[in-house]
């Protein structure tokens, strides 16, 4: 059987996008963990050109970028479907991962860290974005239907790692009175079999999270 690595660090949504589709569909992995401000040797000679995780190592093949190994381990390995077969509805997921990775995600970072005018910008984009999201899932129990799927996983972050950002800036972006059906989504995804396991501590995530935000408003 093909060796298969994966590097990463322990409080990113990115790397357990990886984790979690591992899990969907039985792999056995081996899990390497990396300091991401003193990045060691084996992540600049498998990612040379951006220097940061998640890296997939199967068989001695480097894959990168998360949304990409999630199709390549759909690809390679049986189990569960983390895309959908049909070619309308792969192209629909394809297309809310992106909306997830290209909107939201920026937003509430932005949302996060910044101040002033760029941080109300930052809010306002976040919400309406959001929003959209909010009506796609609505009467869904997940984006895939009953089992979690690509666009799932992506969304991850927002279930999991966005409501901590919120909670510690403060901002209510995430809340049941303004996105119901997305926070009853988030509870699901997050009490899923394949998720919860690879949830990162919440008390040593908000810590990590309140020191860097000590640190960036210090310079």
């Amino acid at each position: 059987m093909a060796k298969v690595q994966v590097i990463g660090a322990w409080f990113s949504p990115f790397v357990k996008r990886v984790e979690i589709s591992l899990k969907m569909k039985g792999v056995e992995y081996e899990y390497i963990e990396v300091d991401l401000i003193n990045k060691p040797p084996l992540v600049l000679h498998h990612n040379p050109i951006h220097q940061k995780v998640p890296i997939l190592i199967h068989d001695g093949k480097t894959i990168l970028e998360s949304a990409v190994i999630l199709e390549y381990i759909d690809e390679v390995w049986e189990g569960p479907n983390i895309l959908p077969k049909d070619p309308y509805q792969r192209a629909r997921s394809r297309f809310w991962a992106n909306f997830i990775d290209q909107k939201c995600v920026p937003a509430t970072r932005k949302a996060l860290w910044c101040r002033g005018e760029e941080q109300e910008k930052a809010i306002k984009e976040a919400r309406e974005a959001l929003k959209i999201l909010e009506c796609e899932v609505k009467d869904k129990k997940y984006f895939g239907g009953d089992q979690i799927d690509y666009v799932d996983i992506i969304g991850s972050f927002l279930a999991y790692w966005m409501r901590l950002f919120d909670e510690v800036a403060g901002l209510h972006l995430f809340t049941y009175e303004e996105l119901p059906s997305l926070c009853k989504w988030a509870d699901e995804l997050c009490d899923n079999k394949y998720v919860k396991q690879h949830l990162p501590d919440k008390d040593r995530f908000v810590d990590r999270v309140r020191g860097h935000s000590k640190t960036t408003r210090s310079v």
